[in-house]
């Protein structure tokens, strides 16, 4: 058996497969953020210990018996977040999450230095841990001089698991410290910060082992002397190992509360300037580029609140068959947009209203602006060297068919629905602790899943489709100007 904990932003999940990658159970535990200022988004590491020791007695109580043969445990987690230590490894303040946006003008400072964006190829966006330190230097002077060790999140869970101070290249790229391409702590980048290396945790591959869990939470969890702890992965990677996007040119869509348009790659390539995400797989010798939506199903969910509806109910009252755009066009910036446009500030809108634009009206503008930021993920991803032959769709958004062809007609690629199954992070993370305990083949470990529809591109909406897209790429400068 293998064990996949999945430290998201609203719970802990855990998820136990077999030899044979079958899921087995899985339990979840929730968890709160806490915002005590606008902007401010921070947990207590403290819940993520009694969340996953939660999701733990869940799965103790319903199959106690297989937790005993546990051989590896992987870890995935939401990326970004500062974690803080004194010298007894006790947190100093609460994490600072990765969708805190306090640290604005510290990224901005950064980012105006050129050795950030040549030496991690990122942008230092606001979300990232590096700027969240400087801040803390200049806002918590005393904090700051305590901090003995920086952590990510789940490299906090991982510290109480096997009492080592280890993270994994995917995750630690998401910092704005790691040379990308070297996959290794940047001296100079730690520097510039007023850090060095000794406050970072050490580095191994998301597939090799980081430590063993310890003795006595394996007695009390059942499980046997030598349980394996894999490096893991960001939850972006752990998911792509779970759907099996680990081998150049493969891809996915995710529509979840933001959106993801995720690309596996065979080298270091690097395009900051188009605000693409480039970091280490969780795989040795392979990178990923990442354009990243912030209000994906968000926008949807925002729509039906305020017409009070279920989403289903917006997309269903749409069809089946896939429409022209009506004209209406929306802008998905409900918080700022990072890709392409690195705009915190920018907020969404609806153009081009009359007074036929009814409720299905207004629900397929959504779903195509959503669309249409996928297909300005696509673009970005050209700009920076990769072309995709196709994307899998995965998410909760995925469920509705309409969506899914917009997004198949909007980028003109086809799209693949996988079978009915668990493939998100958790899973992924799990086949991280198969992979590390069994020193597995990783490309063998994480194939895909089955397709079980794939959604061709409607090509006799294409032409109608691409000048919908050439209005709403016109928007963003005019609206720029007018709500910033």
């Amino acid at each position: 058996m293998y064990l996949g904990l999945d430290l998201g932003t609203s719970g802990v999940k855990a998820l136990l497969i077999d030899e044979a990658q079958e899921i087995v159970a899985s339990a979840n535990a929730p968890l709160d953020v806490s915002r005590p200022h606008a902007g401010w988004s921070e947990q207590d590491p403290a819940d993520w210990i009694e969340a996953t020791e939660a999701a733990l007695a869940a799965l103790i109580k319903s199959h106690g018996e297989a937790l005993a043969a546990v051989r590896g445990i992987g870890l995935s987690g939401q990326m970004h977040g500062a974690t803080l230590l004194d010298a007894s490894d006790k947190p100093l303040r609460p994490s600072i999450l990765w969708n805190d946006t306090r640290s604005h003008a510290e990224a901005a400072a950064l980012d105006a230095d050129p050795r950030f964006r040549d030496i991690t190829g990122n942008i230092v966006f606001p979300g990232f841990t590096a700027p969240k330190l400087v801040w803390v230097k200049r806002n918590e002077p005393e904090i700051f001089a305590a901090t003995n060790k920086v952590l990510l999140p789940k490299d906090y869970l991982r510290l109480w698991l096997t009492g080592e101070h280890v993270s994994e290249m995917s995750d630690a790229a998401g910092t704005a410290w790691l040379d990308v391409r070297q996959r290794r702590w940047s001296p100079a980048l730690l520097a510039a910060t007023d850090l060095d290396e000794s406050h970072m945790p050490g580095l191994v591959e998301g597939t090799e082992r980081s430590g063993t869990l310890r003795a006595e939470l394996a007695g009390r969890w059942g499980m046997g002397e030598d349980v394996t702890v894999a490096g893991g992965a960001g939850d972006n990677a752990a998911s792509a190992c779970g759907a099996g996007t680990v081998r150049p040119g493969t891809a996915f869509a995710s529509l979840g509360t933001s959106g993801v348009l995720f690309a596996a790659n065979g080298a270091y390539l690097p395009n900051p300037e188009s605000a693409v995400h480039t970091f280490c797989h969780a795989l040795p010798d392979t990178w990923h580029q990442m354009g990243v939506i912030l209000s994906a199903t968000d926008s949807l969910n925002w729509l039906a609140g305020i017409t009070g509806s279920k989403p289903g109910e917006l997309t269903a009252a749409l069809g089946d068959t896939l429409r022209a755009p009506t004209g209406v066009t929306f802008l998905p910036y409900l918080s700022g947009e990072r890709t392409p446009h690195n705009d915190a500030a920018i907020r969404g809108s609806f153009v081009g209203l009359a007074h036929q634009s009814d409720r299905p009206a207004l629900t397929q503008a959504v779903l195509e602006g959503v669309a249409f930021a996928f297909r300005d993920n696509l673009e970005a991803l050209r700009q920076a060297g990769t072309e995709l032959p196709r994307v899998t769709a995965i998410g909760g958004g995925s469920r509705s068919s309409y969506w899914l062809k917009a997004i198949a007609t909007a980028l003109g690629l086809p799209v693949d629905l996988p079978a009915e199954g668990d493939f998100g992070a958790a899973f992924g993370a799990a086949r991280l602790g198969l992979i590390a305990a069994e020193g597995a083949d990783p490309r063998t470990v994480c194939t895909p899943p089955e397709v079980s529809t794939t959604i061709e591109p409607e090509t006799g909406l294409s032409a109608a489709y691409e000048d919908a897209y050439r209005r709403y790429c016109a928007l963003y400068p005019a609206i720029r100007g007018a709500s910033t």
